[in-house]
């Protein structure tokens, strides 16, 4: 995508389409961001990634607004955290395991709605299994998990003990997304 003066944003659901729940297919969520003024709009993979230019210039109002309408059209309110592709690409540049990227499954970005004002650094340290690793910059906690994403503890215990909302992508999304908001 060219820039064209206008905002590129990378909308990060959390929620939907999973096990079954929350379903809200691909072409409705385009359509519902069409509504909202978005524009070039491309979806990422079936659980909520969608990049588009347009919409505001107002992140968290943008947020609010895309979180109303599936609300009003769905019945449930997907938490979204909208990124601009500034903050996309720093955060991938930024990225402190290299090493990890060969093995992009194991390799995660939980973009966080703020920066923590306590993490709970001392909790997320006794949850890290060996060869678990993380770092956490501003509103980008990165996290390394060479035995699963899934099987790692500190993956399911991280959001409560930096007392904010986030959501996770790995490292083969990210790039995706990288690549979609060019």
């Amino acid at each position: 995508m060219a820039n064209t003066g206008v905002n590129t944003w990378i909308a990060l659901f959390r929620g939907i389409n999973v096990g079954g729940n929350n379903m809200l297919p691909m072409k409705t969520l385009v359509a519902l961001i069409e509504e909202l003024g978005g524009t070039r709009v491309r979806t990422c993979i079936q659980s909520g990634n969608v990049v588009f230019g347009g919409g505001g210039s107002d992140a968290a109002v943008l947020s609010r607004r895309i979180e109303a309408a599936v609300l009003e059209n769905h019945g449930f309110a997907p938490r979204v955290l909208l990124l601009s592709r500034k903050e996309l690409d720093i955060a991938a540049k930024a990225n402190p395991f290299r090493e990890a990227e060969a093995e992009p499954r194991t390799l995660h970005l939980a973009f966080l709605a703020e920066r923590p004002k306590l993490p709970d650094l001392a909790g997320l340290n006794m949850l890290k299994r060996d060869g678990e690793a993380y770092a956490l910059d501003g509103k980008v906690f990165y996290l390394c998990t060479p035995g699963g994403f899934g099987q790692s503890r500190l993956a399911e215990r991280y959001e409560k003990l930096l007392g904010v909302r986030a959501t996770a992508r790995n490292w083969n999304t990210v790039m995706k997304l990288r690549e979609l908001a060019k």
